[in-house]
C-alpha cells in the first residue's frame, strides 16, 4: 500500500510536524482505549502505594509505637524520595526510554509496599516509606509525557480525565480499606497487600500494551523506528489511515541524531515561563491536595472526630473527585486548558470557607464539614485532570520528559514535602489549615490566567519553535 503525506502539511514542514500531525490524525480506536485503560490501572497502583501515608499516619501509630517526631518523618517520607527519584528520572528522562523510566518505577514502589507488612519499628516504616517514594518517583509522572506522545491532540482531555479518575479512585479506595480496618491491630499491613501484589501484573501490561513514543524515535534520529512505531499503532488501531513511509516525511527530515539539548535548557530564554507557569500550575493545586489527603484523617481527629468518622469524611471528599475529574476532562476541552484551572481553583474556595467553619456548626459540623469536602473534592482535588496534561503541553519533545518530571517533581518538593512538614503541628486548629489552603488556590486561580498561554492543539504546532541553546 503506498502511503500518503498527510493533508495540509506541506513538504517543506519539518519531519517533526508531519509526524506528529500524522499521530493526531490516527482515528480514535480500542487500542487507544487499552493504552489509556493501563496507563489508569499504573496511576491506579501508584497512588494507591503512595497514598497509604495518611492511613499510615493514623493506622500505625499505635502498633508501631510512633513518636510526633515518627509521625512528622513517615508523613513527608515517600514524597521526599518521590521528588529525589522525580528529579533522578528527569535527568534520565529523554535519554532513555519512557516505558523504561516507568518500569523502574512501577516495580521499585510495588515491591517496597509489599514490605510493609513485615514492618515491626517505626525506623522500618520510615526506610520503606522512603524506598517506596524513591521509585514512585520514576513511575507517577512518566506517565503523562507518554501518553502526550502517544494520544490524538484532541484525546489528551480523555487520557486525563481517566487516568485521573483513576488516581481518585485509589485514594478512596485507600481511606475506604482504612475506614473497614480501623479497629484491627494490623489494619495497616493488611491495606499494603493490594497495592503490593499488582508488581505481578502492572510490568506486564507495560511492557506488552505500551508502544515507545514515535517522537521521542524520530527526535533521537532513529527515522525507521519511529515510523515503525506510527504502523505500529496505526495497524493495532484498525489500519483505518495510511501507514506511513519515510519519505512522507519530506525533504527536510533530519536523520542524524539530534544532540539533546542541556538540561538548563528548561530555563533558557524562550522557555523559562512556561517551565515556571506550568510548575506554578499545579503547584497551588497540589497544595491544597497533599494537605487534605495526608493530613485531613489527621486533623479530624486532631479537631475531636472518631477515626473512623474522620476516614469516613475524607473518602467523602475522594469520592467527589472522581466525577469530579470526569467533569474537568470534559470542561478543558470547550473552555480551554487555563480558564479549567481557574474553575478548578476558584470553584473551590466555597467548599473551603465550610471545611474552615465546620467547628462552629455544633451538631451540624459533620454535615457542614462533609457539604464543604464534596464542594472541594468535585473542584480542587479534580483539577489535575487539566494541570498535569497543561504542564506536558509546555515542553518541546527533547524537553518533555525531563520538563514535566522536573516541574512534578519541584511541585512535589513543596506541595508533599514541605506543605505538609510544616502545617502536620497545626491540625488541631481549623483556621490555620484550611485557612492556609483557602489562601493558596484563591492565589494558584489566576496564575495560568495572568501568566500562561493556551495549549490546545497538535504538540509541535507551539513548542518545537523554542529555541534551543547552541
Amino acid at each position: 500500500m503506498t502511503a500518503i503525506p498527510t493533508i495540509g502539511v506541506s513538504s517543506s514542514a519539518p519531519a517533526s510536524h508531519v509526524l506528529g500531525r500524522k499521530l493526531d490524525n490516527i482515528p480514535f480506536s480500542a487500542y487507544h482505549l487499552a493504552i489509556i485503560a493501563v496507563l489508569g490501572f499504573i496511576g491506579f497502583v501508584e497512588g494507591y502505594d503512595l497514598s497509604v501515608t495518611g492511613s499510615l499516619l493514623v493506622l500505625a501509630k499505635h502498633p508501631l509505637h510512633l513518636t510526633e517526631t515518627d509521625i512528622r518523618f513517615v508523613a513527608v517520607a515517600s514524597t521526599l524520595m518521590a521528588c529525589v527519584g522525580g528529579f533522578i528520572a528527569s535527568a534520565m528522562s529523554d535519554h532513555w526510554s519512557r516505558k523504561l523510566v516507568m518500569q523502574i518505577g512501577v516495580i521499585a514502589t510495588t515491591f517496597f509496599t509489599l514490605l510493609i507488612p513485615l514492618v515491626q519499628s517505626a525506623e522500618q516504616l520510615i526506610i520503606v516509606r522512603l524506598m517506596t517514594g524513591l521509585g514512585g518517583g520514576f513511575a507517577v509522572s512518566a506517565a503523562f509525557p507518554i501518553a502526550a506522545e502517544l494520544m490524538p491532540a484532541r484525546h489528551r482531555r480523555t487520557y486525563g480525565a481517566f487516568y485521573e479518575m483513576s488516581l481518585a479512585a485509589s485514594f478512596t479506595l485507600v481511606l475506604f480499606v482504612s475506614f473497614v480496618l480501623a479497629g484491627n491491630p494490623n489494619a495497616f499491613r493488611l491495606m499494603a497487600l493490594p497495592g503490593g501484589l499488582a508488581i505481578f501484573i502492572a510490568p506486564a501490561l507495560i511492557h506488552l500494551i505500551i508502544p515507545e513514543s514515535p517522537r521521542w524515535h524520530l527526535r533521537r534520529g532513529r527515522v525507521e523506528a519511529a515510523v515503525d512505531a506510527v504502523n505500529l499503532i496505526i495497524a493495532r488501531s484498525g489500519s483505518r489511515t495510511q501507514p506511513l513511509l519515510v519519505e512522507a516525511l519530506g525533504s527536510r527530515i533530519e536523520t542524524a541524531r539530534h544532540e539533546l539539548p542541556r538540561y538548563w535548557a528548561l530555563f533558557s530564554r524562550g522557555q523559562l515561563r512556561w517551565t515556571v507557569v506550568g510548575i506554578l500550575s499545579g503547584l497551588c493545586a497540589a497544595i491544597a491536595a497533599f494537605l487534605i489527603h495526608v493530613l485531613l484523617p489527621k486533623a479530624l481527629v486532631d479537631q475531636g472526630a472518631a477515626v473512623s468518622l474522620s476516614f469516613g469524611l475524607a473518602t467523602i471528599v475522594y469520592a467527589a473527585s472522581i466525577p469530579g475529574k470526569a467533569f474537568t476532562g470534559f470542561l478543558m476541552e470547550i473552555i480551554g486548558r487555563r480558564w479549567t484551572i481557574f474553575y478548578a481553583l476558584a470553584g473551590s474556595l466555597p467548599g473551603l470557607v465550610l471545611m474552615l467553619m465546620a467547628h462552629r456548626a455544633g451538631a451540624h459540623a459533620a454535615i457542614v464539614m462533609m457539604a464543604g469536602g464534596l464542594i472541594t473534592g468535585f473542584t480542587v482535588l479534580s483539577a489535575f485532570t487539566a494541570t498535569r496534561v497543561y504542564l506536558s503541553e509546555q515542553f518541546p519533545t527533547a524537553l518533555r520528559g525531563r520538563g514535566h518530571i522536573f516541574g512534578e517533581s519541584t511541585g512535589r518538593l513543596f506541595a508533599g514535602v514541605l506543605a505538609p512538614f510544616l502545617m502536620a503541628p497545626h491540625t488541631g486548629s481549623p483556621t490555620i489549615f484550611f485557612g492556609t489552603i483557602l489562601v493558596v488556590v484563591s492565589i494558584g486561580a489566576f496564575i495560568p490566567l495572568l501568566f500562561g498561554r493556551e495549549t490546545v492543539g497538535q504538540l509541535e504546532a507551539f513548542t518545537e519553535a523554542v529555541p534551543e541553546p547552541a
